[in-house]
């Protein structure tokens, strides 16, 4: 019988098949490893902790704080006073006044509370504007509870308050309610000078034209700043620090300007435009012997403290407006004629009623046979032909040089915004006619401001001042500064200036183009001027520009005026339409400036203008068509 062999197998236990067995010499982990490796990332987590903690603390303490701080702070700017423009008297024509721009917390303003009946409430945003609106004039309370219902924290409630009533509604206490600095610019002269001083944005304040924009960095100062601690309401909080960086405010302009007189100019031209049916006009008084301006009247004009309901003109036209300027250049010609020896005021002319130059029939002011006269005559009659002839004993290149002597072709100098240099060709430009048209005026263009200083430059000894508007500026100190000097040139000699002054006297007499430019009491000398106008806007002449330019008194002058009007329709020439608004103005400013009447034992010069009868071909100096095309 075959013996079985034993299982080795047999009585022991199998293995679970769910569980592998340990591989041989694998570790048995134990708890206290466990606890070790717990603890060393414990320590890592820690110190990372620490070594931030340590970089806040420590390192980076300086930058954690502010920016801290600067989520708990508002920082406001206060906007710069912008200086006061005043006239030479103190008269103020621009100033600014603080306003108030009041802001709300919408979500801080859910808590406001008031007391009622005794007992405290919350009433709210509703309950806010209430009270909010009784304060304010013209504003609806169902517009302010709209604009302080939401979550917004900043929200622009109603601007252009005054401090006085912000610090009634500051009062009420409702939460979330603040106000940001802001000014505010008036002009109490209204349209009176708006054209010259001009105007500020209304939306920032910055400057926008004239005066305020040629010394905006005089007038507008520099912003401060002011910073402090608010509440998670908004509300600032009272005992907290705060940072305060005033303002530097502008500082102030006095100008050279009469506002009385300039209120006078602005009134009579703006009545004769109206009156003439006239597109647009302007009034220049400057004084003689300093080239200061006392009055700039410009008309369309505008009202500079409500400019969102204005549709007038907002550019100065004395500055910007560009025309030929007919007659009244005529002084130029005879003036360089006799810086030139070339002529004398009792030169003898045969004045033709038209002449042939550069293959044209070029006319005279009026129509007429051959007439006799002096140079003075001439110049009285306002003869074109007179000029041909005169300007016929020049070059063209020596006339050119006197009229840029004189301003013509350049900006004044006054460097206001905008200005034109007008147009004067050089010489060698000019064509066949326009050789002679540029004698009485055409052909070349110019500026108000410009003509004006060619006749403050004849009564000046010759002397040209550029015009000036500043007298004075602050110096931050209550003193103030002297503005700068204006720049001078000769034009022509002191007996030029005087003989040609005597000749435009004649201008202005009852033998003249201008007797209703006289004045009782005063010596007046002047020129009339009426050009065909030139209109961009056909692309060729349409209308008339009529004008007078004087000064008075004649015999020792102390002011210019210049009244220039543009397309006149009911009556257009100078000496009907320009003439009297000159007397009117000019009479009111030599009494505004003091200036003493002539003398009653001194009469006005005689000045020959006529000759008894045609002069014999060879009498010296006789100025006649005999040249041909020249």
């Amino acid at each position: 019988m075959t013996q079985r062999r034993p299982d080795p197998r047999r009585g022991q236990r199998r293995p679970s098949p769910r569980r592998r067995p340990a591989a041989v010499g694998a570790p048995t982990a134990s708890p206290r490893s466990r606890m070790r490796a717990l603890m060393i990332g414990t320590l890592i987590v820690l110190s990372l902790f620490a070594a931030q903690l340590l970089r806040i603390q420590g390192f980076d303490s300086d930058a954690v704080a502010s920016a801290a701080l600067a989520q708990r702070t508002s920082t406001e700017v206060i906007p710069a006073e912008r200086g006061t423009i005043l006239d030479d008297d103190g008269v103020v024509l621009a100033q600014s006044h603080e306003r108030r721009t009041i802001v709300v917390d919408q979500q801080a303003v859910k808590t406001y509370e008031k007391e009622v009946h005794g007992e405290p409430k919350k009433v709210g945003a509703k309950g806010a504007a209430r009270d909010v609106a009784k304060l304010l004039d013209d504003v609806d309370r169902k517009e302010l509870v709209k604009k302080m219902t939401g979550n917004s924290r900043y929200q622009v409630l109603v601007k252009d308050v005054s401090p006085l009533t912000w610090r009634k509604i500051s009062d009420l206490g409702v939460p979330g309610l603040y106000s940001e600095r802001t000014t505010k610019r008036t002009y109490p002269q209204s349209t009176t000078v708006a054209s010259l001083v001009g105007f500020v944005q209304p939306q920032d304040q910055s400057a926008g034209a004239g005066l305020e924009l040629q010394f905006d960095d005089i007038l507008k100062g520099e912003p401060g700043k002011a910073t402090y601690e608010i509440s998670q309401n908004g509300s600032r909080l009272p005992n907290a620090s705060d940072e305060v960086q005033p303002a530097e405010p502008g500082r102030d302009i006095k100008l050279t300007l009469d506002n009385d007189v300039q209120w006078y100019a602005q009134n009579a031209l703006a009545e004769q435009v109206k009156k003439t049916k006239a597109l647009s006009g302007t009034v220049v008084v400057q004084r003689v012997d300093t080239g200061e301006l006392v009055a700039l009247a410009s008309y369309p004009t505008f009202d500079p403290n409500k400019l969102e309901k204005s549709d007038g003109v907002y550019a100065n036209l004395a500055f910007s407006d560009v025309f030929e300027p007919g007659s009244t250049a005529k002084v130029l010609t005879v003036a360089a004629a006799l810086q030139e020896g070339t002529i004398e005021p009792d030169t003898p002319m045969i004045l033709p009623g038209q002449m042939e130059r550069g293959n044209r029939i070029l006319k005279d002011s009026h129509p007429h046979p051959d007439e006799y006269r002096t140079v003075a005559g001439a110049l009285a009659e306002s003869s074109n032909t007179g000029m041909m002839l005169i300007g016929e004993t020049m070059k063209p290149k020596t006339l050119e040089e006197y009229m840029r002597k004189f301003g013509l072709g350049s900006r004044s100098g006054s460097g206001f915004p905008g200005e034109s240099a007008g147009l004067l060709p050089p010489a060698e430009s000019w064509n066949g006619s326009q050789r002679y048209t540029v004698t009485y005026g055409q052909g070349v263009s110019t500026t108000a401001v410009q003509v004006t200083n060619v006749f403050q430059a004849i009564a000046n000894d010759g002397v040209r001042i550029a015009p000036s508007f500043v007298d004075q500026v602050s110096d931050g100190e209550g003193g103030w500064k002297d503005g700068p000097e204006p720049e001078t040139t000769r034009a022509v000699s002191p007996k030029a200036a005087h003989q040609l002054a005597r000749m435009m006297e004649g201008v202005v007499s009852e033998n003249g183009t201008a007797p209703k430019a006289q004045i009782e009491g005063y010596r007046v000398a002047g020129k009339t001027g009426t050009a065909d106008r030139y209109d961009p806007e056909v692309g060729g002449y349409s209308g008339k520009t009529a004008s007078f330019i004087g000064f008075a008194p004649a015999d020792d002058p102390e002011l210019v005026t210049s009244v220039i009007l543009q397309r006149p329709i009911k009556g257009y020439y100078g000496g009907d339409v320009a003439a009297p608004v000159f007397k009117d103005v000019m009479t009111y400013a030599l009494k505004a400036e003091e200036v003493p009447p002539t003398p009653k034992d001194q009469t006005r010069p005689k000045v020959k203008t006529d000759l008894p009868k045609k002069p014999a071909p060879d009498t010296p100096g006789l100025l006649s068509d005999t040249k041909g095309e020249g």
